[in-house]
């Protein structure tokens, strides 16, 4: 299921822009730029929306499809900001036949959220990601890097309410 709404509204400052200027004038002429510039970008911003994608392209002179197919194609790059408190559930193979697409989908609900959105007060974000390592603890999530084991959805709130 993808969201259609943006959940957080871009808020990027006028010394962000200008940081994205100055980085785009040094590296533009260098050779396969587009990649180090959408890395300075990422720096400079935390996520590539699409404001700053047009920054990109108008600045590079180059279309604005070629820069969203980059900044999509490398898992490296995100389309979303991040919250203060990263939320990631494992859906590896021991972590989700013990219950974690349950503990996922909660947790979508509970923050009224789909994986790869932030909270619209930028509080939580949401991600899936396959296999921390702790498989005998499964299902896991982690939060801000805090590991999280043998979950249930009843184990949620709790969780949550150390991140308010």
């Amino acid at each position: 299921m993808l969201s259609k709404k943006q959940t957080v509204p871009f808020k990027g400052t006028q010394e962000q822009e200008d940081a994205l200027r100055k980085a785009i004038r040094e590296l533009k002429d260098e050779k396969g730029a587009l990649m180090p510039v959408l890395q300075k970008a990422q720096d400079i911003y935390g996520y590539l929306p699409l404001e700053v994608q047009k920054i990109v392209a108008d600045e590079m002179e180059i279309p604005l499809e070629r820069v969203y197919g980059v900044a999509t194609f490398y898992s490296q790059f995100t389309l979303n900001p991040k919250g203060r408190n990263q939320i990631s559930v494992c859906l590896g193979t021991a972590c989700y036949v013990k219950g974690s697409g349950d503990v996922y989908n909660a947790l979508m609900e509970k923050l009224g959220i789909v994986g790869g959105e932030c909270t619209p007060d930028g509080r939580y974000s949401l991600d899936a990601c396959r296999c921390v390592g702790a498989c005998g603890l499964a299902p896991v999530m982690m939060v801000n890097g805090d590991v999280y084991g043998r979950l249930t959805v009843d184990d949620l709130d709790e969780i949550l309410d150390k991140y308010e």
